[in-house]
């Protein structure tokens, strides 16, 4: 069906927005072809003209858009604009006093007016002292750019290039303050000067105002719609505004236009790794580094994005190349110590560790970590001192919190334990940060409260063989059967999903499931009244009240499966608590699909091996510790419900 004017206008607009002229420039052109005298399409394609220095091109379009719409601003202010860039100073006369008769003279025309005239009039400042105002802040003279720029703009106040100037040498003193002033009149004197708007949008970044630093941004993208340098900085706004795709949009045009933009990569491969793509980061922070091999801060990146994929060794190896480049960066000694904190290697973190505290005292994770590798030692008391001081360098620190809590339960302090915490709970809610695992605190806070209530300070799992007799046990896994509503299956389809080619953990192939593992948080009747049965079964099954950490449902199709794995974390895996010995794993079949074929998805446990075809209805539980695996390439959708719990 072919575009209508409303839809290839709003196409355009947004191609011009995201740099592709060539297609916004084919989407006005096409509207023009059945409404020449289309207002918006023929001012477009003027901005487009202009910033392509066409400007005797631009001319016509602005004045027929002018033409069917004489009562919008811009169009007039556009078009004046061109005729000064001509030098058609006869044209702006003209043009200046139609807008008045037409009733949309404003100040911005108005400073357009007192521009045009001083130009006519001769009083501009000459080619030498603009060269020589330029020559003195290329050559790091600030004071006398400075004087030079403050002279020129009150001997010439209508000429941009001198607050641009003063703009940029009251920034490089810190004056940003007064740097707005000076960069806010350039823009108005010179509206399609790219980078004095990415000029006023730094500044404004530097004194917080983002809204204000991204609406300048995108004003230079506008006027040139292939700028690099303004998608790069507007990234960095939107990064810091918490708007991750939109950040992650923008420096992805940075680097079309600027393939080399070592920055950009680098920056990508942040906003990627703070959207849980650690795999995608660490291509971005690659190529950032074949650009920029010296580039320090790219390789640190590289070491944390892999630490995210487990990959510790060659963590550390990144980490201590960035050392190299940089013996003094800090957070480079922080990661490596974190890398070698997971390798075990315990006494080489502490020192990294202490050498990054050496370097920048302020840094909290740096504390934090210290004190997580001193109490892996067994130095509790240290561990305290260390956790405590990330807490006061970051009061707000939810995971120093629920440490400081695992420590104290270890120091016997259970009651203070349990008060950390709560608290880690209760900052966390109140902050909504994802990088804390909050069901970990709220985990804990259950099992040191229900050990707590035993006098004991270790738990090992209930047998699964001593359970009612009304429970059928197949030896290990448990084996069960309950019916499956069909309304249940339906609303699962219903709900939103992730492909499993981008879901965490080693799930593959065909297939959807839930975007998160949090599935008995929904709100439907039919998913609280399962969850409940489910619950309920769970707890006869290890005969002890328990905790839900995950629920979830997998839709596999042909070719899906999940490799050999366990379903144990690195708080389950951590001896002071052991945790492993209470957590099971439920998977519950609510379908089976096709089982006529090569692979019909037979569950595979091992230590001992065992091979157990599911049938609809099947319900296993087992322990997370042991490994297990299925592939399974029927022609029908398979549906499940999975869970992870632990026993109290």
């Amino acid at each position: 069906m072919e575009l209508t004017a409303e839809e290839a206008l709003r196409q355009g607009i947004a191609a011009q927005g995201q740099g592709n002229v060539q297609e916004a420039e084919r989407l006005y052109r096409f509207i023009l072809q059945t409404e020449p005298l289309h207002p918006d399409a023929n001012h477009n394609l003027g901005v487009l003209a202009v910033a392509s220095n066409r400007t005797e091109t631009a001319l016509p379009l602005f004045k027929a858009a002018l033409k069917a719409t004489p009562k919008i601003e811009q169009f007039w202010f556009s078009y004046i604009d061109a005729l000064m860039k001509e030098q058609q100073f006869e044209g702006v006369k003209q043009a200046l006093f139609d807008a008045k008769k037409a009733g949309v003279f404003s100040d911005r025309l108005g400073v357009l007016m007192d521009q045009s005239k001083a130009i006519a009039d001769g009083k501009v400042p000459s080619q030498a002292l603009l060269n020589n105002l330029l020559e003195c802040y290329e050559t790091g003279r600030y004071a006398d750019a400075e004087k030079l720029a403050l002279f020129l703009t009150q001997e010439f106040p209508e000429h941009p290039f001198g607050w641009k100037v003063l703009g940029a040498t009251l920034q490089r003193n810190g004056r940003n303050f007064e740097a707005v002033n000076a960069f806010q009149k350039s823009v108005v004197l010179a509206p399609q000067d790219v980078e004095a708007h990415v000029n006023l949008g730094v500044t404004l970044k530097e004194l917080g105002r983002l809204e204000e630093a991204e609406a300048s941004y995108r004003q230079a993208i506008v006027f040139r719609p292939d700028f690099a340098d303004a998608y790069y900085n507007l990234g960095v706004t939107l990064k810091e505004l918490g708007r991750l795709e939109e950040a992650e949009a923008s420096y992805r045009q940075a680097t079309v236009f600027k393939p080399d933009f070592a920055e950009a990569h680098n920056n990508l491969g942040v906003v990627l790794q703070k959207q849980d793509r650690p795999d995608e980061a660490e291509v971005s922070y690659t190529k950032a580094i074949e650009l920029k091999s010296d580039f320090a801060e790219a390789h640190n990146n590289l070491g944390v994005s892999l630490q995210d994929q487990d990959k510790f060794d060659e963590a550390e190896a990144s980490h201590k190349q960035a050392i190299v480049l940089n013996s003094d960066y800090s957070d480079a000694h922080s990661n490596l110590g974190t890398a070698l904190k997971e390798l075990g290697r315990l006494d080489e973190a502490e020192i990294s560790l202490r050498k990054a505290i050496g370097l920048k005292s302020e840094s909290a994770d740096a504390h934090y970590n210290l004190g997580i590798t001193l109490r892996l030692l067994g130095r509790l008391n240290e561990a305290e001192v260390s956790i405590r001081q990330a807490i006061m360098l970051k009061p707000n620190y939810a995971e120093a919190y629920w440490n400081l809590g695992l420590v104290l339960y270890l120091l016997d302090d259970v009651e203070s334990g349990l008060g950390a915490l709560q608290k880690a709970r209760d900052v966390d809610s109140k902050l909504k940060q994802p990088d804390l695992m909050v069901k970990q605190a709220d985990l804990m806070f259950a099992v040191l409260n229900a050990r707590k209530s035993r006098g004991e300070s270790q738990v090992h799992a209930d047998d699964l063989n001593k359970l009612p007799s009304n429970l059928a046990l197949v030896t290990n896994p448990l084996i069960l059967n309950r019916s499956v509503e069909k309304e249940l299956i339906a609303n699962l389809y219903e709900m939103n999903s992730s492909s499993l080619a981008r879901a965490p953990g080693p799930r593959y192939g065909n297939g959807r499931c839930s975007p998160d593992y949090e599935l008995f948080d929904d709100d439907r009747s039919i998913i609280k009244a399962v969850a409940a049965d489910l619950i309920k079964i769970m707890k006869l099954a290890v005969k002890s009240e328990i905790f839900v950490h995950d629920s979830f449902f997998n839709i596999y199709g042909s070719e899906a499966g999940i490799p050999p794995h366990n379903h144990l974390n690195k708080l389950d895996r951590d001896m002071s608590f052991n945790l492993a010995m209470q957590k099971y794993s439920l998977v519950y079949y609510l379908t089976v699909g096709n089982q006529d074929c090569s692979d019909p998805g037979i569950l595979k446990l091992y230590d001992p091996e065992e091979k157990v075809l599911p049938t609809e209805g099947m319900i296993m539980i087992f322990p997370a510790k042991r490994f297990h695996s299925a592939f399974y390439n029927g022609k029908t959708d398979r549906v499940m419900i999975g869970i992870n719990f632990y026993s109290l």
